[in-house]
């Protein structure tokens, strides 16, 4: 498989996306009710939350390609506060009823994705943020989805267990996209270089000769950029603390 350029990217990832979203329904079918109910990973919501935030997010991005299918414009969601009020609707439900959502949902997405036509797949469509990204790019952002709130559920799963194919494009993806932004939203990072050590991967962030630099493996990379860790794994030079990233993921850049 080559995992390099946009389109045969995200035709490559429907599968893994399909498997990471299975991946979290089995990991919340064997939580109890005590621990759906017990904080995850993200301020404020229980693993519950989590969960239905992964079935919610495929239905409204089954709606952005309903949108570039029919060309009728449809919101990514209704609104910020119908999002929210579904997701703590949906909380605290059981880990069967959670579960089967979560499965239902990736279903009705992967049979949105596979029936798609050709030449629906560069129509823009929205993000409910306001970013406008072609329908194609809905696929890798399913592909964040799953994994990112995999590892939110707090249910022992992380960035080990990230599937190669993901931290390859994802990696990328980050760091292109952080680079992108303007030196103001780059948060602590900026002025810095970042180079994955395995892969050879870098970006510079305003950087400059004699500057300071951040490096690691770019599973080590993708879990610190991506808030997932503390940065576990990542060496900044001058020694110190790794610095704190920016909001992720990142609008993308080149649409």
């Amino acid at each position: 498989m080559i995992w390099g350029a946009p389109v045969e990217t995200w035709r490559l990832a429907i599968d893994e996306v399909d498997a990471g979203a299975e991946r979290v329904a089995v990991a919340v079918a064997k939580l109890t009710g005590p621990e759906l109910r017990a904080p995850s990973a993200l301020p404020g919501w229980s693993r519950g939350h989590v969960a239905t935030h992964v079935a919610r997010n495929a239905d409204s991005l089954w709606n952005l390609l309903e949108s570039a299918r029919t060309g009728v414009p449809i919101p990514q969601y209704p609104s910020l506060e119908r999002r929210n009020a579904d997701i703590e609707a949906g909380a605290g439900r059981g880990a069967a009823e959670l579960a089967a959502d979560v499965r239902a949902t990736a279903a009705r997405f992967a049979e949105q994705v596979r029936a798609m036509p050709d030449d629906a797949w560069n129509a823009p469509v929205t993000a409910m943020t306001g970013w406008p990204h072609p329908a194609w790019y809905t696929v890798l952002r399913r592909w964040h989805e799953v994994e990112a709130h995999h590892v939110d559920l707090a249910a022992g799963y992380g960035p080990a267990d990230w599937p190669e194919p993901y931290v390859r494009w994802a990696l990328t993806s980050t760091l292109t996209d952080l680079a992108a932004l303007p030196g103001d939203l780059r948060g602590e990072p900026a002025g810095y270089r970042i180079t994955a050590t395995d892969s050879g991967e870098s970006a510079d962030l305003g950087w400059t000769a004699g500057g300071p630099e951040a490096s690691g493996s770019g599973r080590a990379l993708l879990g610190w950029l991506s808030g997932r860790t503390d940065g576990a794994g990542v060496t900044a030079r001058p020694d110190g603390p790794v610095p704190v990233p920016p909001p992720w993921p990142h609008n993308p850049s080149g649409f």
